[in-house]
């Protein structure tokens, strides 16, 4: 029987891999793990296997882990060394628990040197320890979440915004759902075929942020502006709105869930062409088309950010 090790089934992206790979791997070979004991209570009460798993020590993980056909690792939702550190603990106790196989959820361009997106250093390197390991390996560079980008649109419309200030320029963006990167995390945990591979998780329509907007406003009946700003600006915006700098920062009064570094510096990536990636594999991967922007906003209450998980 294999064993199938899903980390963070508690978090946003973990939450709904389960929902899919439940569909395609028996429930006797999954392991399903979380940072706290309590949160996956439930998972035990419906017959799952569980461990208590944080990326950040490495009490426990070998033994979690041991012997596993595949170990998933979600990127965790922090920036810099203290997540470089937590994934090469994940890295380390899957060569010393002689796992065949690791997943790794990266993102569109990682091992390009020149991307100025702060999440890139993280990426690449962790994309570089496991492949200068002897573990087999399927990394899925995903593309932006469209859901940050409906999330915050719907916070302009609710505080009446006539305009959304972006660094974006005229770059375009392949935009995934999360709900897809989570379909194709499931196949691919299912996926026997699949060996030291790297596979591009994008949408198949590119989107400049007006094209976007356009989408929006024509299902939303609202009337939401593109207003152009440099990453100066953009970085006073969020400043005057309480949006934290980086992960450490307080988020009790930020309006958006993410950081203005990661924002900003992801908008200059699109203006550069960076996530301009018309490549994708998620149709092979999974035989599903993906979910249509429009489709999105006329489901918005599907499809939105959600809550920060700081152990996801």
């Amino acid at each position: 029987m294999r064993k199938i090790v899903l980390n963070g089934v508690d978090g946003n992206l973990g939450h709904e891999v389960l929902k899919n790979v439940q569909d395609l791997i028996p429930k006797e070979e999954l392991l399903l793990t979380s940072p706290k004991a309590e949160n996956l209570e439930k998972y035990r009460n419906d017959g799952y296997r569980t461990a208590v798993v944080d990326f950040t020590k490495k009490d426990g993980m070998v033994e979690a882990f041991e012997n596993a056909d595949k170990v998933l690792l979600i990127s965790m939702p922090f920036v810099g060394e203290k997540r470089r550190q937590a994934h090469k603990n994940v890295i380390e106790a899957c060569v010393e628990a002689n796992v065949k196989q690791i997943l790794y959820t990266s993102v569109l361009s990682s091992a390009n040197p020149l991307n100025p997106s702060v999440e890139n250093v993280d990426h690449g390197y962790t994309e570089a320890l496991i492949q200068n390991t002897s573990l087999d390996y399927i990394i899925l560079r995903n593309s932006l979440f469209a859901e940050a980008f409906i999330s915050d649109y719907l916070r302009a419309v609710n505080n009446h915004e006539t305009a959304i200030n972006k660094n974006m320029g005229d770059g375009r963006v392949w935009f995934i759902s999360r709900k897809d990167a989570a379909l194709a995390i499931a196949y691919a945990l299912a996926n026997t075929l699949l060996h030291r591979a790297v596979l591009n998780i994008n949408g198949v329509t590119p989107y400049t942020y007006q094209d976007f907007l356009d989408v929006a406003n024509k299902v939303t009946g609202n009337d939401i502006k593109y207003n152009k700003i440099t990453d100066e600006q953009l970085y006073e915006y969020f400043d005057s709105i309480h949006v934290p700098r980086n992960t450490d920062g307080d988020f009790s009064k930020s309006p958006i869930q993410a950081t203005s570094e990661g924002m900003v510096s992801f908008g200059t990536t699109v203006t550069e062409g960076f996530l301009d990636v018309p490549v994708t594999d998620f149709v092979q991967l999974t035989g599903h088309q993906p979910i249509t922007m429009q489709y999105m906003f006329e489901h918005k209450e599907d499809f939105l950010l959600g809550g920060r998980h700081t152990t996801e």
